[in-house]
């Protein structure tokens, strides 16, 4: 077993520490963070909307141009965080420009970045509130918050406590929600072709299990 850093440490040293197989981590502002074990219901949910995503790529002529790697690292702006998306979709021609690509997947400009989607789970505050600003002022313009059991706070889903998808777009250097419920259709902005709703996209993958 791997023991997490207890103590803060900068992006370079999280990177030379970071284990090659086992948990996953992240790096929050200087501490690194273990990330909790996805549940059966996330994992199907995230599988399900990477093969969409994917129908998607092909739709719109962009296979082999835009790709949706196993893993990757998003550094911050400010190089003090690092995060490991659900999905991240990259564009392989803007990855030429990211020089720690190659040897340790590593993203560190929003032009590389055509989406990025995090599925919620119970630290859901960080795909609210600190994902959402550094992805924001990192300049990423499109991200998902996947919340398919509700598991948000009503001050970011609504009193109704439903599951939710939202859409954030970059306008003018700054998000601006979407968000989808239900039979309503997921509209993406770098998506046109998506067509799923929110209700197949979590309720068949989730088997009514939440």
């Amino acid at each position: 077993m791997v023991r997490a850093l207890t103590q803060s440490v900068t992006f370079d040293e999280f990177i030379a520490w970071y284990p090659n197989a086992g948990d996953r981590y992240e790096l929050h502002d200087g501490i690194v963070i273990e990330m909790p074990k996805p549940t059966g219901t996330h994992s199907n949910v995230t599988g399900f909307l990477m093969e969409e995503l994917i129908l998607a790529i092909v739709e719109m002529g962009k296979r082999g141009i835009w790709t949706i790697p196993r893993e990757s690292i998003v550094r911050s702006s400010h190089g003090q965080s690092g995060y490991e998306p659900d999905i991240i979709v990259l564009d392989r021609e803007a990855l030429d420009r990211e020089s720690r690509w190659k040897n340790e997947s590593i993203i560190e400009n929003a032009q590389s970045v055509k989406l990025v989607v995090e599925v919620v789970s119970t630290n859901w505050r960080d795909d609210y509130f600190k994902k959402r600003a550094d992805y924001e002022e990192l300049g990423i313009r499109e991200y998902w918050i996947v919340d398919y059991a509700a598991l948000g706070g009503r001050n970011v889903i609504g009193t109704s406590k439903e599951p939710t998808l939202s859409v954030y777009e970059l306008v003018e250097g700054e998000y601006r929600v979407s968000q989808f419920r239900g039979r309503e259709p997921i509209v993406s902005p770098t998506f046109p072709v998506f067509d799923r709703t929110v209700e197949i996209s979590f309720d068949r993958t989730s088997n009514g299990n939440r």
